[in-house]
């Protein structure tokens, strides 16, 4: 069955994880390489300024499909090796696309995010939950770790004491504790969720688009360099920037009193 559901809406894509049936599971073969390839079409069309992450039904990704485990079936059968590979072809090939986004990605996250959800729904820059959203890393709860790389995505969200508490309890929290941990930027009615997503992605998307690309590959470098390297970064592309169609635009428009219209020149 096909993974993702890919709708546009001017300059916003939106992608919507569709398994409904059963809670939106994710690792099945092929998923990975559906993931490479929205992204990647994504990252090659400049018209593309924002994208949406939700899921359909109940459930924003309940997880890995828990039959499949079971099973030891798809990604999850044969050796230790072949295992191995299935997480660096499949599973791991998916996180990357979707780390790897160069436009400011908002995770609507609808229902549960759970083990693999949850990360995935982390990779996103931000998140706004409904007041059905729940949250959890319950791989220990399957005698499993963090085979998607959780132990470094989360820690860099919610910090490393609540990251540790959630993967040594396997405790999944509400929205309102997500809320308040900062693993979300708002909660909000669940039936305004998706126009409330739409809302921030198109004020996003007002934004000229090189800057905006830029802003967030300056944020995600930002932290895993030191602050000199930081800003010889942010001269170099700051300097390019200035060069732009868009720069003289913001300018004209703030002296002229007027809202700015980007046109990625």
């Amino acid at each position: 069955m096909t993974l993702l559901s890919v709708s546009r809406s001017g300059p916003v894509c939106t992608l919507t994880i569709n398994r409904a049936e059963t809670m939106n599971p994710l690792g099945s073969p092929g998923d990975g390489d559906e993931f490479a390839g929205a992204c990647d079409a994504i990252n090659h069309d400049m018209e593309v300024r924002c994208v949406i992450l939700t899921g359909a039904g109940r459930a924003f990704s309940a997880g890995g499909d828990i039959k499949a485990m079971r099973d030891k079936s798809g990604t999850f059968g044969g050796s230790a090796p072949a295992i191995s590979d299935g997480y660096r072809d499949n599973i791991h090939k998916m996180l990357r696309a979707l780390h790897g986004l160069r436009v400011p990605v908002i995770a609507a996250v609808n229902g549960p995010a759970i083990g693999l959800g949850c990360d995935v729904a982390c990779l996103a820059d931000i998140r706004i939950a409904s007041e059905k959203a729940k949250f959890g890393v319950t791989f220990l709860k399957l005698g499993i770790i963090p085979g998607d790389g959780g132990t470094w995505i989360l820690p860099r969200v919610i910090g490393m004491s609540r990251a540790a508490e959630l993967f040594y309890t396997g405790d999944v929290i509400d929205a309102a504790t997500a809320q308040d941990w900062g693993l979300v930027s708002r909660v909000v009615a669940d039936d305004s969720l998706i126009e409330e997503a739409n809302a921030l992605a198109q004020k996003i998307a007002k934004m000229p688009p090189h800057s905006l690309r830029q802003s967030k590959m300056l944020l995600r470098q930002g932290a895993q360099v030191n602050y000199d390297t930081a800003l010889e970064m942010a001269a170099n592309t700051q300097a390019m920037m200035h060069m732009t169609e868009d720069h003289a635009e913001g300018v004209a428009a703030l002296i002229e009193k007027r809202e700015a219209v980007f046109k990625g020149e």
